[in-house]
């Protein structure tokens, strides 16, 4: 017969706005169904308000970040459950979106690549899994860190964030309840406060949906910051399969007016980078060049353009 729980943490628990519960929706089971829709959707809308509540603090984050990152850093990701999952989501996606590197953003969730498809509920108390987990990765200094917790309370989180302060690498702690001990810990908190759930302490709702939407802004507006991107294209974007390949030879269209034609000899001459066929497109530099070009201003397209047109203006 398994332990009773804690009698501090149910008491802590209690006090979470993310596991109180609404009386007014004491009875949702019994709605229709579209009244039910309507419901948790006007929750949702709310997500977002409490998103931009906190623009200030993920700004500095985003600034803190994008400057560990520019100096050789990595970006990890941290939680256990939905919030680790979805670490690993955004950490996953930025390779084929921006052409990063796999190893430079990293998801690190509680129980290993396993609890990706399958829950691994344990594994959020264990603390001592979280600084091997950061240590198998060899976590310097150079490094950022995001802890994302919604109750901000969660061990392996919060020894993450802890362990990598430690080693003095930047700390991030994101939680979706006020005055939390993972804020605290980390350098840059932000505690976008959701509220109680349409499901009592389901969190993988509008905590979940608040989480997504930061590291959305968190791993995008890093890698504008990075030159990533030119104005709105995602101009580092991989093209790896048909799709890619087509958006890649959109984007170069896009960014230089060129003819298809062009666009599609650009682009095979440079072996699908978008970047430096911008450069052959709008500079009229060879493949060669183009690469030296972006080597020599960090990938940043702007100025291995401004340099290329000697300064022209509206580049």
């Amino acid at each position: 017969m398994p332990a009773p729980p804690d009698r501090e943490l149910v008491a802590a628990l209690a006090g979470l706005a993310t596991e109180a519960r609404r009386p007014e929706h004491a009875a949702i089971d019994l709605l229709p169904t579209l009244e039910l829709a309507r419901l948790m959707n006007a929750e949702d809308r709310t997500v977002a308000d409490a998103v931009a509540a906190r623009l200030p603090e993920i700004a500095a984050a985003v600034d803190a970040i994008a400057d560990r990152m520019a100096r050789g850093g990595r970006l990890l990701y941290a939680g256990a459950g939905t919030a680790g999952r979805l670490g690993v989501l955004d950490a996953s996606e930025c390779p084929p979106t921006f052409g990063t590197d796999p190893g430079q953003v990293i998801g690190v969730l509680a129980g290993g690549p396993a609890a990706m498809t399958a829950a691994v509920e344990d594994a959020e108390d264990d603390r001592r899994a979280a600084v091997a987990d950061l240590d198998a990765l060899r976590l310097t200094a150079a490094d950022a860190l995001v802890g994302i917790s919604a109750s901000g309370r969660t061990p392996y989180a919060l020894a993450a964030v802890e362990h990598a302060r430690a080693l003095g690498a930047l700390t991030v702690g994101l939680a979706n309840n006020p005055g939390s001990a993972l804020a605290a810990a980390a350098e840059h908190g932000i505690e976008v406060v959701t509220g109680p759930e349409l499901l009592s302490g389901s969190t993988r709702l509008k905590a979940g949906t608040a989480q997504k939407l930061v590291l959305n802004m968190v791993s995008t507006l890093t890698m504008v910051r990075l030159g990533k991107t030119y104005g709105n294209l995602m101009v580092d974007v991989r093209a790896t399969n048909e799709k890619l390949r087509a958006r890649a030879r959109r984007i170069t269209a896009l960014a230089t007016d060129a003819e298809l034609p062009d666009v599609d000899a650009a682009l095979d001459a440079t072996g699908g980078r978008v970047k430096d066929a911008v450069l052959l497109l709008l500079a009229g530099v060879d493949a060669p060049a183009a690469a030296a070009l972006l080597a020599r201003h960090g990938g940043r397209l702007r100025d291995a353009l401004r340099e290329a047109l000697d300064g022209s203006p509206g580049i």
